[in-house]
């Protein structure tokens, strides 16, 4: 773009000046679309979070347990290693306030995340993880999202007519193991089903419970509302959701009693996010608006 044929010395100076500060700003403008995009979207550029006397913040890093199998809450894109869904958004929303990038780590088991967390092999823990007495005990909460309840997914038509819990006794129910679902079952089992038992059986992920019901060794699955709808509306028709809403719960971040800085330095981040509107966008993006945190 330089014009050549010009004679006037200083006019030629000038102009290689100019030219040379734009190649520089040129430079500094095609960095951020390249490996150094996540940290100038997640890094300090976007602080607005004091965190310096967050010790799990130290290394620049938020470091996340997950059980990334959980559509539409999290998972994997399909044939890659890429986290993506609602708390992988909000996730990544609460490091830029915080000034750090954010990691999503599969968990092993998803029944012993609360103990992973414990023996601080993540700095959180965030994988729809409904906010119960018993977890409580163990660890710290910022509530997020929800309240949400449990739904039933059937085979389309619904031919065991299920409308409430209690119609599973003496049924084969499928769901994750460690879910609240799970405890809703014991809980019936040792009340309104105890003389009629639900047959319930286990797996280590949700699609995993899903694939059971898909080829007919139950009669239904159970899972959070926003995962069943999601789990019916991807199964091409075969299956549907009975019933839902049973036993709302909200979910949180799981926090160490020991992370007190980092609770409060969460808990400012996600004000933020949803006083701005970021939060709103990402639970329409994903279609969950009616599950928003409830004052």
């Amino acid at each position: 773009m330089c014009r050549r044929g010009l004679n006037y010395s200083f006019l030629i100076v000038s102009i290689l000046a100019v030219t040379v500060l734009l190649a520089f700003a040129a430079c500094g403008d095609d960095d951020t679309s390249g490996p150094t995009a996540t940290k100038a979207a997640t890094g300090t550029a976007a602080a607005k979070i004091d965190v310096s006397n967050v010790p799990e913040l130290k290394d620049g890093k938020l470091l996340i347990g997950s059980d990334i199998a959980y559509a539409p809450v999290e998972y994997y894109e399909e044939g890659t290693k890429n986290a993506t869904g609602l708390d992988v958004d909000l996730a990544k929303a609460l490091g830029q306030r915080l000034g750090v990038s954010v990691e999503f780590q599969q968990v092993a088991d998803f029944s012993g995340i609360v103990g992973d967390l414990k023996v601080k092999r993540y700095d959180i823990v965030m994988s729809a993880i409904s906010i119960t007495p018993a977890r409580e005990k163990d660890i710290d909460f910022v509530p997020y999202f929800g309240p949400v309840g449990t739904g039933i997914l059937t085979p389309k038509g619904n031919p065991k007519g299920f409308k409430a819990l209690e119609d599973l006794c003496g049924k084969k129910v499928a769901a994750q193991v460690g879910t609240y679902q799970v405890d809703q079952v014991t809980a019936l089992n040792d009340g309104a089903c105890k003389s009629n038992p639900i047959n319930i059986t286990t797996f280590p992920d949700n699609p995993a419970s899903v694939l059971e019901l898909t080829v007919g060794r139950v009669d239904a699955q159970m899972a959070d509302d926003p995962v069943v709808a999601y789990n019916a509306q991807q199964s091409g028709g075969k299956l549907e959701v009975a019933a839902t809403g049973f036993e709302t719960a909200t979910y949180g971040i799981g926090v160490r009693k020991d992370s007190p800085a980092l609770k409060s330095a969460l808990e400012k981040a996600l004000k933020q996010i949803i006083d701005d509107g970021t939060y709103s966008k990402v639970l329409q993006k994903w279609g969950q608006e009616k599950f928003a945190l409830k004052p």
